[in-house]
């Protein structure tokens, strides 16, 4: 059982130049936990720390149990799947799978069985006497794959392998890293990507990493938490603006005051000047203070009569099939994105009122913080998660 813990954490370059600080992170075995954030969020570093290929700066970084700090990678009992197949192209298969283990002087008869159960598991099996050259990417990167399996280890480590991979590729070769997840006795999974559709679908746990222009928080943990938890329950606006595509609509708006029942906020937006209810906990909230009202597009429902919403005119309509992203006009900001249905019969230069569900708006105040949510409806969503 391998189980990852880092305690304080930092990773200093050159002169005092911090890409991760003070990462607390907890992973149990047999969790399939992923880094998730933009470019330049330190996700790649702190994956290479676990692996030993960064040194760490400070703290404490434990796998099963062990301090390894000062311990050489082929020590932690780790192996690691690169973006790049990292491929002997003068090699079989067969024998890129088994090269590990040969330099480790494994028995042939014991090679040759963990090779070919490794091929089995990834299908393989039909294509071990082929040379790279004669692969597909995604049959390469499984090579890659199988190369780290044979190994056995007690966690696998993978940076953003399927990235070099083509849209069809990624989704068949995401479907087969899950499945074989559910394959690994033991072992612990910690996987790189900037792909959200990869982190939602993948992962048990999800680590998102800031990045941009604040950077005193650079390399720092945004939140911690299942998917469905980051996407309902996003404790910050950096949070709920990452995750979900298209990310959420972000609209300036003052308070009024307490809702009906004092379980709700009522807010105006600056841009239109509606009143908008907003299920959150406005103790702390004082009449005319600045906040942001969240929504994201599949909770803006277009209507004729929204009894709750607003009006405003369709600037762009991008019809996807089963989906219609409708972009309206907004005095002075960024259009506002609704989720609609494909069907929908609505054309540049129309009107729309838009319909807005208290239990799917968040509230953020200056400074970025959530407000928490209070309704029945989302406590619902959050035992969910």
């Amino acid at each position: 059982m391998a189980s990852i813990s880092l305690k304080g954490v930092h990773k200093v370059y050159g002169n005092n130049v911090a890409v991760i600080r003070g990462v607390d992170l907890e992973i149990g075995a047999h969790e399939f936990c992923v880094f998730l954030g933009p470019s330049g969020c330190g996700k790649s570093t702190l994956l290479r720390m676990i692996a030993g290929l960064e040194d760490v700066s400070g703290g404490e970084l434990r796998i099963a149990g062990e301090l390894m700090n000062e311990v050489p990678p082929a020590e932690r009992g780790v192996a690691m799947v690169f973006q790049s197949y990292a491929l002997f192209p003068h090699m079989t298969v067969y024998q890129n799978i088994g090269f590990g283990l040969k330099l480790a002087k494994t028995p042939r008869p014991e090679l040759d069985q963990r090779v070919r159960a490794a091929a089995k598991v990834l299908q393989l099996e039909a294509l071990l006497e082929r040379k790279p050259k004669e692969l597909s990417g995604g049959q390469r990167q499984r090579v890659a794959i199988g190369r780290a399996i044979v190994r056995q280890p007690g966690v696998f480590l993978f940076d953003e392998p399927l990235s070099n991979l083509d849209a069809t590729l990624r989704g068949q070769t995401r479907v087969e890293i899950a499945r074989l997840h559910k394959q690994f006795a033991d072992a612990s999974v910690v996987y790189v990507t900037h792909d959200q559709v990869e982190a939602m679908t993948l992962a048990d746990k999800i680590v998102l990493l800031r990045a941009g222009p604040d950077v005193e928080r650079l390399g720092s943990i945004a939140q911690v938490g299942t998917p469905l938890e980051l996407y309902h329950r996003p404790r910050n606006r950096f949070v709920a603006g990452f995750i979900g595509s298209p990310q959420m609509n972000f609209l300036p708006a003052s308070v009024l005051g307490a809702g009906a029942g004092g379980s709700s906020v009522r807010v105006r937006l600056e841009r239109g000047g509606e009143e908008v209810e907003v299920a959150v906990d406005g103790a702390a909230l004082r009449p005319g203070q600045a906040v942001v009202l969240g929504v994201r597009p599949e909770h803006l429902s277009v209507a004729a009569d929204a009894p709750r919403g607003m009006r405003r005119r369709v600037a762009l309509v991008e019809r996807l099939g089963e989906q219609t992203y409708v972009h309206l006009e907004q005095a002075g900001g960024e259009p506002l994105l609704a989720k609609a249905p494909g069907n929908l019969a609505v054309e540049v230069g129309d009107e729309l009122a838009l319909g807005l569900d208290p239990a799917a708006c968040h509230l953020f105040l200056e400074d970025g913080d959530a407000v928490s949510a209070t309704t029945p409806a989302q406590q619902e969503q959050a035992q969910c998660v």
